[in-house]
């Protein structure tokens, strides 16, 4: 077994203002990453130029990181970054922020490296230098990016061109594919030096935005207990935050959303940050990812459609039903049930589930998580 950690982790109120020496000592000049408006409503934007400008670090912002961010809109980041001569990396708001700051982290210090950098693994003797250091202040409860080294990014996908010859013709017509987008983890692991974690941010956030990601980090914490690389050390995690999310789960249901609740929810997602950090996630999330990127499905509302037929179909049934006593539910039909009530059915096209199957099986990357042997007819019953 092995426990890594190096993320430093402060969670209280004022939290920006109070760590802000620890902040500015990251670097000399800031490049703050962030989206267009919530930063800004919440507070928190405010409170990490505040805290750069007492410490006299100059600072440039880029607000441009939206819903499920993309590499080019991270390459944009980048050009101000380096433009900007900055030297460490702040990430502001919920996951697509978090993840985007990672991934510009990393570009900024290889310069003149393109995007399709992000997706190669890095070799011994390659000059692949370490990413410049990140700090994340999270304003939603639900990624856990702020204590894990992935980001997700969204990027496009060229199927193999298909060249044929016409009967009677002296050459060959290409027929490309159309181009798809897919969210896919960049290779490079980036564990955030700093993460602020103050939860008066998520104050403002709306009811959706709320559960959606609440069922992210119920995702986080189910995939990372009933998964191939789970230890004891990282069902401490993982455990403790079922725990806690079954306190808040009734609550959440009713919107009944309060300090003590949101308090709950972030605590439960850190944790559920820390258990994926050790062990990844699994089965919903690969399953989601097409869901989110053709049916524009929010993330949290896209991954938690596949939890109750994930923990309906995993191998161990002993396991999967001591899960739902974590969570305090009786039954596979009651978790069943739970979910439909805080989500609302959503109905995914026999075509989209069918491609989705189909290439989570042919992907062995997608499947290494998941400890039992797979074929269509059971990833398919998941449904």
């Amino acid at each position: 077994m092995k426990l890594y950690m190096p993320t430093k982790v402060y969670q209280e109120k004022n939290c920006v203002e109070n760590h802000s020496r620890e902040l500015a000592a990251l670097g000399t000049r800031a490049l703050i990453v962030t989206g267009r408006h919530s930063s800004r409503i919440n507070g928190s934007l405010d409170d990490v130029k505040n805290a750069l400008e007492r410490e006299k670090i100059p600072c440039t912002v880029f607000d441009e990181v939206e819903e499920n961010p993309s590499v080019e809109t991270v390459k944009k980041a980048v050009s101000l970054g380096i433009s900007f001569g900055a030297d460490f990396v702040i990430g502001v708001g919920g996951g697509s922020p978090m993840d985007a700051a990672k991934a510009v982290a990393l570009l900024m210090a290889n310069p003149g490296r393109d995007t399709d950098f992000l997706y190669q693994k890095p070799s011994a003797g390659s000059g692949v230098r370490p990413a410049a250091p990140v700090a994340e202040v999270p304003t939603t409860a639900g990624t856990g990016s702020e204590v894990t080294p992935y980001a997700i990014l969204t990027r496009s996908v060229l199927p193999e061109i298909v060249l044929t010859t016409a009967p009677g013709a002296d050459k060959s017509h290409t027929f490309p594919h159309l181009e798809r987008r897919t969210k896919q983890s960049i290779s490079h692991h980036i564990f955030p030096a700093l993460a602020l974690v103050d939860i008066s941010y998520l104050q403002t956030a709306s009811r959706n935005g709320c559960v959606y990601t609440a069922v992210d980090t119920l995702a986080h914490l189910i995939e990372s207990h009933l998964n191939a690389n789970t230890t004891d050390y990282s069902r401490f995690y993982s455990e403790m935050g079922l725990r806690i999310w079954a306190k808040v789960k009734d609550r959440l249901l009713r919107y009944e959303i309060g300090e003590e609740e949101r308090r709950l929810l972030m605590n439960a997602c850190t944790l559920g940050g820390m258990a994926i950090a050790h062990t990844g996630t699994s089965l919903p999330h690969g399953l989601s990812y097409p869901v989110t990127c053709e049916m524009g499905l929010p993330h949290g509302r896209a991954v938690g459609i596949f939890l109750p037929g994930f923990l309906r179909g995993y191998g161990d049934r002993e396991e999967a039903m001591r899960l739902l006593s974590l969570l305090e539910f009786g039954s596979e039909q009651s978790f069943s049930e739970y979910i439909r009530s805080l989500l609302g059915e959503v109905s995914v096209p026999d075509e989209l589930w069918e491609r989705d199957v189909n290439e989570l099986l042919e992907n062995p990357r997608k499947l290494k998580n998941y400890p039992f042997q797979l074929d269509h007819d059971r990833l398919w019953a998941m449904r």
